[in-house]
């Protein structure tokens, strides 16, 4: 029975590029896959055909040579035979060739994905989170911090190899170092991590008296963490390459500094400025006055208030907020108005402010005044 043409298995004309071969072969694939056809014959033929089809027309020489000579290019030996293109060239089905188009398709479903190959057990270490709180002194000034964190650290004694000095890692018999196993299941042939080498394509056979054949020991290391001026709350500082050591001489992982700024006793901060709230007497509001601040540096700034000053007026003290990293930038503090109410009165000073209640005009309290008014307009 002779054979279907190559292209038109695929549904594709015979200028299709690579990309468009792919693609058809996907959808050719999902639609005949034997899973979603279980016991249909011709559906199984089909996805056959059509694996065929895609091995020859992907590789360029096979589409060459069939584009001349049709399926007779690839008769005299079938594919991996003695033909023109046989041998190291194609691959039978059910040894190698249908493994990997399954893996390239469905290698994501599989938790794989192809190309994976060990690299002598070199694994990259693990990244390490440290958690540091400092004060909104520290934050404005910045500091150079010592903290110690336990970690770990490549093997001095066997230089990370995991192997007593003297020796060495030996290949793994099991997966002969490629570090993944093939199994076959049914119509299907699965690769998985090697079961002995755990993918790392190696064994140690005499291991590392200190570290155990881990490669690694633990210790607690001093580090030296510089905290920039104008910090804020939730920044992450990396310190590349102060992680947890690799295995078996892989790169070693980075350490994480996620910061944390205390709570300020008189100061609330909101990025690069500040805000303090500062009670002032009812007199002094009413009256006018100033006050002296101590600001984040250390030094004093002097504050006048004009006589009404109402609670929740804001000064701004420019400059006197917190550095903006990296510029030479800093931003501002702003001084919030608390007019406090005076209490414990005495017989005298209740009299006082009786009799100023009775002197006192609308122009004295035009907000309350006005307030009042304006809600009776509203509801009447």
């Amino acid at each position: 029975m002779a054979k279907a043409d190559f292209y038109e298995l695929l549904g594709v004309s015979k200028t299709a590029d690579e990309k468009e071969l792919k693609s058809a072969f996907r959808k050719m694939a999902m639609k005949y896959h034997p899973d979603k056809n279980p016991d249909d014959k011709e559906a199984e033929k089909k996805f056959k055909e059509i694996n065929e089809a895609y091995e020859m027309l992907k590789d360029p020489q096979k589409r060459a040579a069939y584009d001349r000579f049709g399926h007779a290019a690839f008769e005299q030996g079938g594919m991996g035979g003695g033909g023109p293109f046989g041998g190291g060239g194609g691959q039978g089905f059910g040894q190698g060739g249908f493994s990997d188009i399954f893996e390239d398709i469905f290698g994501e479903m599989m938790g794989g994905g192809r190309g994976r190959r060990p690299s002598g057990g070199r694994e990259r270490g693990a990244d390490l989170r440290y958690n540091m709180e400092i004060t909104l002194e520290e934050a404005y000034s910045g500091k150079t911090a010592q903290i110690r964190v336990p970690t770990t650290i490549s093997c001095d004694v066997c230089s990370g190899s995991g192997a007593k000095p003297g020796t060495k890692p030996t290949t793994c018999p099991t997966c002969q170092g490629a570090g993944r196993v093939r199994a076959a299941q049914g119509f299907f042939s699965i690769e998985r991590t090697c079961p002995t080498c755990q993918g790392r394509g190696q064994t140690i056979t005499d291991p590392c008296t200190k570290c155990h054949g881990h490669g690694r020991i633990q210790e607690e290391r001093s580090l030296s963490v510089n905290i920039p001026a104008g910090i804020e709350d939730g920044t992450r500082i990396r310190l590349t390459g102060e992680g947890e050591a690799g295995l078996r001489g892989g790169p070693a992982g980075d350490l994480y500094i996620f910061m944390s700024v205390k709570p300020h006793q008189f100061f609330q901060r909101e990025g690069a400025d500040l805000y303090c709230s500062v009670p002032v007497s009812m007199t002094t509001a009413a009256l006018g006055g100033k006050f002296d601040v101590t600001t984040l540096d250390g030094t004093k700034s002097r504050v006048t208030i004009p006589e009404g000053t109402q609670t929740g007026k804001q000064f701004r003290l420019k400059g006197k907020g917190m550095p903006i990293m990296r510029s030479n930038q800093t931003g501002d503090l702003y001084i919030q108005i608390m007019i406090e109410t005076p209490q414990k009165l005495t017989k005298r000073q209740r009299e006082l402010l009786q009799e100023f209640d009775q002197i006192s005009s609308k122009e004295n309290n035009p907000e309350s005044s006005g307030f009042f008014a304006r809600m009776k307009e509203f509801f009447e």
